[in-house]
């Protein structure tokens, strides 16, 4: 059914559907576009129309392919001028009855080989096809906003979903030019569940006070590579639509506290502080927060010793080491000395430091000083354990790694669609790899410790991986 002659149609006009609407007619598929509100599928048309034109504009495009797109896209009155289309893509609110409605009314209409499917990011897909004859055919198309940019597309297979249908509309993604994902319905898919702790971590630390927003989204960007810090991000995504996302999976894992939604992001929805939408979020809009680098220091401040082995760094009689999950004040108590800590994945230029309270200012400015004589900038937080980038990472690693051992999805789609669908520097599970599986182990284990939470556990594969590196090792 689904041949690059196949007749599509688009349920709902809002940006999602506009966006896939174009991404089909670009492809050469016929597309009807519908919307419940009157009029709204031709403004949508009229409004691809004008965003092609400002691509031929910038001589992205010809202008005979725009004619060509643009003829292509069809306004439909009723749904029962859907009756020949091959795929139905529903695009509609995120409301399971406005859905389950949608496709009841088209399976009397369309033909019973027709495929369903549904661009939700939060619903399941198995309880999307549980009210219509013939739920094989039905599955999830998710794609990402803004669709006609963006690559990937998850591809969500239901209880009922036939591997046919999975595979008809994979293929279908790669011809529209899509890098197409495979993952079984669970809470978030892939990429909306995985993503999780890279804004909950923000969140914890904003809320512990241990450094200002601005500190926080610098250290993941510039420590860990990430294209925008995460509360940053949630200001862009917009806070009402973050804190949804979180609160629906969080109930949907029946609260499992992992996914625990923050209090202060609350409080900005509440406020309608949301974000860039509303001028103001964590940040002002337009964005022009910076962090606070630590100003230089005189060569009076230099150390008069320094040592390195491995790993660690002895500066006259401070240690400095790597975070483990242990705070620099508990490591420093263990060893009966000055400790000051780093937040360090790879070589970047960017050190971000916390230390134990027994560090005198003077050894902390020497500290500093030896970094920015390395050609580093320098962030001080407060002493925390596993700090700010290593903890983010560790978290996504752990998550991804129980999404793969409960047969959510492949580890390869489980790193394409993680950076590919949030754009991350690289995929979470070739990152724990790279770090070592026990580094990973060892700091969410010392969280946990820390912490006496079950938000922090080390999932079962984690320990399976770090025993396995271990003997590798051996």
């Amino acid at each position: 059914m689904l041949t690059p002659e196949a007749i599509i149609a688009v349920i709902g006009s809002g940006t999602m559907g506009a966006g896939i609407a174009q991404v089909a007619a670009g492809a050469g598929h016929r597309v009807w576009l519908y919307d419940i509100q009157p009029g709204a599928a031709k403004r949508a048309i009229d409004g691809i129309a004008t965003a092609l034109s400002a691509r031929v504009a910038k001589g992205k495009l010809d202008e005979a392919s725009k004619l060509a797109t643009v003829a292509r896209l069809h306004a439909a009155e009723k749904l029962a001028d859907l009756a020949d289309v091959g795929l139905v893509i529903e695009a509609a609110a995120e409301q399971i009855d406005i859905k389950q409605a949608i496709f009841r009314d088209l399976a009397a209409i369309c033909s019973p080989d027709a495929v369903f499917a549904s661009n939700t990011s939060s619903i399941s897909i198995t309880a999307l096809a549980s009210g219509i004859e013939n739920p094989e055919r039905v599955a999830g198309l998710h794609f990402f906003n803004p669709a006609p940019v963006m690559k990937l597309v998850e591809i969500v297979s239901g209880l009922e979903t036939s591997p046919v249908v999975a595979g008809q509309l994979s293929e279908l993604a790669l011809r529209w030019g899509k890098q197409p994902v495979s993952c079984q319905s669970t809470p978030g898919f892939i990429v909306n569940r995985v993503a999780r702790p890279y804004y909950a971590e923000a969140w914890r630390a904003l809320e512990e006070q241990v450094a200002p927003a601005a500190v926080i989204d610098a250290a993941l960007r510039e420590g860990a590579g990430f294209p925008m810090g995460p509360l940053a991000l949630t200001d862009l995504i917009g806070q009402d639509v973050n804190f949804a996302v979180t609160c629906s999976v969080f109930n949907a894992f029946w609260q499992e506290r992992r996914f625990l939604p923050s209090l202060a992001q609350q409080e900005l929805v509440l406020g309608k502080r949301l974000g860039k939408k509303t001028g103001q979020g964590v940040y002002r809009w337009p964005l022009d927060a910076q962090p606070e680098y630590q100003s230089g220091q005189p060569d009076d401040n230099a150390a008069k010793q320094v040592m390195k082995t491995g790993k660690t760094l002895e500066l006259d009689e401070v240690l400095v080491a790597v975070t483990c999950g242990i705070t620099a004040t508990a490591l420093s108590a263990e060893l009966k000395r000055p400790v000051v800590l780093r937040d360090k994945l790879a070589d970047t230029s960017l050190e971000v430091l916390a230390a134990s309270a027994s560090v005198t200012s003077l050894q902390l400015a020497k500290v500093i000083h030896y970094f920015q004589q390395q050609g580093k900038r320098v962030l001080v937080i407060k002493d925390y354990p596993g700090m700010l980038v290593w903890r983010t990472v560790a978290m996504l690693a752990n998550e991804a790694l129980d999404a793969l051992q409960k047969g959510v999805a492949s580890e390869a789609d489980i790193d394409t669609a993680m950076r590919l669908g949030v754009n991350y520097p690289q995929g979470p599970l070739a990152w724990g790899a790279k770090l070592g599986w026990q580094n990973v182990l060892t700091l969410l284990e010392n969280l946990q410790h820390h912490y006496g939470e079950e938000r922090y556990r080390p999932t079962s594969l984690l320990r399976q991986r770090a025993l396995l590196e271990n003997q590798h090792e051996h």
